[in-house]
């Protein structure tokens, strides 16, 4: 992986000169809106970020319901954001409009989705690999087995832990952390 060494290369340069980690800032990822606009993560420093990899055809699509009340209870500390993935079992198959259409009637989302993207593989995108790769994250490695997996990361940007897809977005575990 060419982008992972250079960015790796470049980070150790950088935490040589400023004394900080090596570990790469969440908020320099670059990613793209569900309409293909591009989603500055730096807009979300100072509030909790729940990275959620999300599917319409999975067993666990009714959570949406649970992540878009999580989202309006602590609106002002937290921001979801929802990546379609199609990785497992096939279960977003759709493009862009047909995801935001799905979401928007039948969850009434009130979330930033991003556009559809890998979640593991050769083709990883970078936020996924930030999420899963010590190196990057500075924390721990992680898998992802299936669909709504849940990823909470600080208001500093630190990622703090790992939810499987069978921790409802409510649970106390969660919650408790942003409250």
């Amino acid at each position: 992986m060419n982008w992972l060494s250079n960015a790796k290369s470049s980070l150790q340069k950088v935490a040589q000169q400023k004394s900080i980690s090596p570990a790469m800032p969440i908020y320099e990822i670059e990613i793209n809106a569900l309409d293909g606009n591009p989603m500055d993560l730096s807009n979300f420093k100072g509030k909790f970020i729940l990275v959620v990899n999300v599917a319409s055809k999975c067993g666990f699509t009714s959570q949406y319901k649970e992540l878009r009340k999580l989202q309006e209870q602590f609106s002002s500390e937290l921001v979801i954001i929802g990546c379609p993935c199609n990785q497992f079992g096939g279960q977003e198959p759709g493009g862009s409009e047909e995801i935001q259409a799905f979401c928007s009637s039948n969850y009434d989302v009130n979330f930033p989705l991003t556009q559809k993207l890998r979640v593991k593989g050769s083709k990883q995108h970078a936020l996924y690999a930030w999420l899963t790769k010590k190196e990057l994250n500075g924390v721990k490695d992680f898998s992802i087995l299936w669909n709504f997996y849940k990823f909470l990361i600080s208001p500093e940007g630190v990622l703090l832990k790992l939810y499987k897809s069978t921790t409802s977005p409510l649970d106390k575990s969660i919650v408790s952390l942003i409250s």
